[in-house]
């Protein structure tokens, strides 16, 4: 069959992430094209991440004519669990238009698993849950031939106007049997160019698990679920070593939810990559337990880790235990110590508004934050997505809106200790004071050692000019904001 595939996240219709300009290829996406490509079928790819509008496949569906029109999402990128919107509408038009000219729609992705009756309405024929590489090509095969689908594992269709759902699609067991993603579907050099001009060197993302196996109650699994699979270091490193080769990356983002997680398999892709003398840094996500084990560490300074991202959360013991987090703030505090004392640049993520927030939480993670500097921080409010507890927990509580229209909408959607002014003015104070105290550094440096300060820590130095009025003035709207919110 001739088949289109194609995804719905468009960086320019979430402004918070297109200002980032650190836009990285749809890899789930053209992981699913290389797996149809292997069967036979002929795939032409559209990659809507640096388009300004959905409807510019229109002209691409009007030349091409495919049989099929797949809008398969990139699990592997976070911002899709979050059900954006504004993604889901290009989504919307995309597969209208797809109708209008007769093609079967088939489409997966978080949100169409999360709301697949919303995307029937939009002409959508199928929706693929959970993990999609097998289910679509199972369905794609069932089409060409005009074979029964009703017995296709991981499908939601329609009959008689109603939804369908089919069992649910088993993981997939040995991820060395996938391809590897049609990386030549890809406009490398519009990804090169971005990257270049705003950060002075390019990075490429990859993945080398699927899923994670620990229960935070907040976090939502719909596409690889709670059972974690792992490539075999080889495997990474070959396709690592042909990027390598073939794009010449500076750079890569193991976009894993947890990279390493298999005991041994950082040692064993340290071993790898030494001994195939590949040279390159990269960033990763892990959990500050995990960081603490044996010889973890210095195995992913070996590989070449350049940059750890942990899920923080909160400087208060109380919100981590009822998050089910299963972690401590001291082993918070002992893997950045260490992870600092490496040479590795310490990422956190933060979460403000979780239920049952105090003053006195929301002031013990501003300490935590300030004790330890991290390198990057990432903050957020507690967000409720389907098929979490604390989804469950709050559902009741939940209005019209219930989905963000994109990553830096930030509004509540449930009763918190505050209100949603409340929340985005202490996401702007904290990272105001966050910066503030940087700046406070660069100029301890700039006063020690004038000639050996670099462009960014001069330009960190004299920002504290602006940060301290700043900050002290979003305190005082803070405060303002938390009497009226209570």
């Amino acid at each position: 069959m001739k088949l289109l595939i194609t995804h719905s996240y468009l960086y320019k219709l979430d402004a918070k992430q297109w200002r980032f300009k650190q836009p990285y290829p749809p890899l789930g996406t053209i992981l699913a094209a290389a797996v149809l490509r292997r069967e036979g079928h002929q795939v032409v790819f559209f990659d809507t991440n640096l388009r300004d509008s959905p409807d510019e496949i229109i002209p691409v569906l009007q030349k091409e004519t495919p049989d099929c029109v797949i809008i398969y999402d990139d699990g592997f990128n976070y911002l899709t669990k979050m059900c954006l919107t504004n993604m889901r509408d290009a989504a919307f038009r995309m597969a209208e238009e797809s109708k209008k000219l007769g093609c079967t729609v088939i489409v997966s992705s978080s949100d169409a698993a999360d709301h697949y009756g919303k995307y029937f309405e939009h002409g959508v024929d199928y929706v693929v849950k959970g993990e999609g590489e097998v289910t679509l090509t199972e369905l794609i095969g069932s089409l060409a031939n005009k074979a029964d689908i009703r017995l296709l594992p991981g499908l939601v269709y329609t009959r008689d106007g109603e939804p369908v759902a089919t069992s649910q699609r088993q993981v997939l067991r040995n991820l060395d049997d996938l391809p590897l993603p049609a990386w030549d579907l890809i406009d490398i050099d519009s990804y090169r160019k971005i990257w270049q001009k705003h950060h002075g060197y390019f990075s490429l993302n990859l993945a080398t698990t699927r899923g994670c196996p620990f229960k935070c109650n907040w976090c939502a699994k719909p596409i690889y679920g709670n059972r974690y699979t792992s490539r075999s270091p080889q495997h990474v490193a070959s396709e690592i070593e042909m990027l390598l080769t073939t794009y010449s990356p500076d750079h890569f983002w193991m976009s894993d939810d947890i990279f390493g997680l298999k005991p041994g398999w950082v040692q064993d892709f340290a071993e790898v990559v030494q001994g195939r003398q590949l040279k390159f840094k990269y960033k990763i996500q892990s959990r500050v337990d995990l960081l603490l084990q044996e010889d973890t560490l210095d195995a992913l300074v070996r590989s070449g880790v350049e940059t750890v991202w942990v899920g923080a959360e909160s400087g208060a013991q109380k919100i981590l235990d009822s998050m089910d987090k299963g972690t401590t703030v001291g082993q918070i505090y002992e893997a950045t110590r260490l992870m600092k004392e490496r040479g590795i640049k310490v990422g956190f993520f933060i979460q403000f508004g979780y239920l049952g927030e105090t003053r006195d939480d929301i002031d013990a993670t501003l300490k935590m934050i300030l004790d330890l500097m991290p390198d990057e921080m990432g903050i957020s409010i507690s967000y409720p997505l389907p098929g979490t507890k604390f989804y469950e927990k709050v559902k009741d509580q939940l209005r019209e809106k219930q989905n963000w229209s994109d990553s830096d909408d930030l509004a509540m959607m449930f009763q918190s200790t505050y209100s949603s002014d409340y929340y985005k003015k202490l996401h702007q104070y904290i990272h105001a004071v966050y910066r503030k105290h940087k700046g406070y550094a660069s100029l301890r440096k700039l006063f020690k050692r004038p000639l050996r300060l670099n462009h960014r820590e001069l330009r960190s130095g004299l920002a504290t000019f602006y940060y301290i009025p700043t900050s002290f003035a979003q305190r005082l709207r803070l405060t303002e904001l938390e009497h009226t919110s209570t």
